[in-house]
């Protein structure tokens, strides 16, 4: 059983990093197997076809991002009782942590995804829009809990301002690699930052 498991996120792995550096279309099974080190009917044994794959990979991100999220803002929580400092903290350890990448952010399987939605079943499709609302209801209950203390500055739809959080994020991805200037991704954020802390700290009477 262990061993099963093992196999299977060696594959997740292997084809993950494939994903993100050329796409799902121009990752092969057989690339994956070769790369993986083990037999078609292996790769098979655990997913039906690259739909499956597809799916494990979202479903597995999903996790791995609310993880770190998690890990960021409780971080965050532990040093401010205050809903607007625990955003600014979190987002500075955010824009830390991805400049502490070698080689910058490697990407995200959900961008990947939605870049060629066309090759995948509707079941990737909705594993995928899962992801993005997640995100979205996340960052929409911290920017609630801001303005139960603190108003903002400026007229702001508070569900487009949570999903600028993943729009940003991504963007500076796709232009940190078009660019090939790692650092894009994570000045992104911080700019993310400074935009929040005008929107929502008092202004001087």
């Amino acid at each position: 059983m262990a061993r099963g498991f093992e196999t299977r996120q060696k594959i997740l792995d292997v084809a993950q990093e494939a994903i993100l550096a050329k796409g799902f279309d121009a990752t092969s099974i057989e690339e994956i197997v070769a790369n993986a080190e083990i037999t078609k009917s292996g790769f098979f044994y655990h997913f039906k076809d690259k739909n499956t794959l597809a799916r494990a990979l979202i479903e597995r991100h999903i996790v791995v991002e609310d993880d770190l999220f998690d890990e960021l803002f409780g971080r965050a929580k532990e040093l401010s009782d205050d809903p607007l400092q625990i955003m600014l903290i979190g987002l500075k350890l955010l824009a830390e942590l991805i400049e502490d990448m070698p080689g910058g952010h490697p990407g995200c399987i959900v961008a990947t995804a939605a870049y060629q939605d066309r090759l995948f079943d509707r079941e990737v499709r909705e594993a995928n829009k899962r992801a993005v609302l997640g995100w979205r209801s996340r960052f929409r209950q911290m920017f609630d809990e801001i303005e139960e203390v603190y108003p903002p500055n400026d007229s702001v739809d508070r569900v487009a301002l949570a999903d600028m959080v993943s729009a940003l994020l991504e963007g500076g991805i796709v232009m940190a690699r078009a660019l090939n200037e790692p650092l894009i991704t994570s000045r992104q954020v911080y700019l993310l930052r400074s935009y929040v802390k005008l929107l929502y700290t008092p202004k001087e009477q």
